[in-house]
Formats: C-alpha cells, structure tokens, sequence
C-alpha cells in the first residue's frame, strides 16, 4: 500500500485587495442574488462567469417547492454560458451568498453537483477556471483551478461516445 498525498492551494484576501477584474466579478455576483428566488431556504446565492471573450454571464439559485428540482447559481451560470458562448472558454467564476435567516461569515463552498460540472467544464476546455468564492463581510477565498476544489472528479474517457 502506498500513502499518497494532496496539496490544496488557495488564497485568502479582502474584497479590496483583489484586482478590478476579480471585483467586477464579485460585484456581479452580489448584484445577482437579487434575481435569486429562495422562498423555502431564504439562502441567496449569485454567480457571476468570466469568459475569454470578456463576457460576463450571471445566475442564481432557483428553488422549487419539488425539490430537488432548483438550481443553483453556479449551474444557472455556468449552463447559459454553455449554451448562449458554447465555443468561449470559462475563465473564472464568482459566487456570491447572504442568508435571509441568519448572518454569513464565512466563506461557502459550492456543493458537489455544482464542484462536478465546474470540474467537468474545466476539463472540457483544457484550461483552469479560477474561482473566487465571496462571503457578505468581502472576505475571498481565491482557488486557481477547480480541481482543488474537487481532487477525484468524476470521470472516465469510456463514458463519452460523441
């Protein structure tokens, strides 16, 4: 048996400290959770696209009574930009939270449906997507790559057949 190891890289800084592309971003994101519709969880959550041709698409998270059948922000963006910019590669993503039941002060982490298709997108393109993941006191945890996020994505070269 052999003991194998990880590294997680990331950074850590305050919203002002970051350069103004990565704050547009972020501002977008925030501006995004007014679209959010979170009737039952009344957690909000924006995210905003980055694409290599300077777009930059929003979402949020869409909540059903059925659920599972909402969305997240992370999705909700990511999937539009698949479908309206199918041949422009992502960038980096900023997702954005506020809970309307109690006070975030630290930094959320997407969820593994979200980690998945962020990873899946990454690999597609053969480029790293940065992400920056925004809390409501503008406190940024900076990740360079998904794959930080999601060391064992799921996957398998066989599973593709087109």
């Amino acid at each position: 048996m052999k003991k194998k190891k990880i590294e997680l890289n990331f950074n850590s800084a305050h919203l002002s400290e970051l350069d103004i592309q990565d704050v547009e971003l972020i501002t977008n994101a925030k501006e995004s959770l007014s679209t959010a519709y979170a009737p039952y969880s009344g957690f909000l959550v924006g995210a905003s696209v980055l694409l290599e041709n300077g777009k930059i698409v929003n979402g949020s998270n869409q909540e059903n009574v059925a659920f599972p059948s909402g969305l997240c922000a992370e999705r909700v963006a990511i999937f539009y930009a698949g479908a309206k910019f199918p041949d422009v590669k992502i960038k980096s993503i900023a997702v954005s939270v506020f809970s309307k039941s109690f006070e975030v002060n630290e930094i959320i982490s997407p969820c593994g449906a979200c980690r998945q298709v962020m990873a899946e997108y990454e690999d597609k393109q053969q480029n790293s997507i940065k992400v920056l993941l925004h809390s409501p006191n503008d406190q940024v945890l900076i990740i360079n790559k998904v794959q930080d996020l999601l060391p064992f994505m799921f996957k398998n070269p066989h599973l593709k057949k087109y």
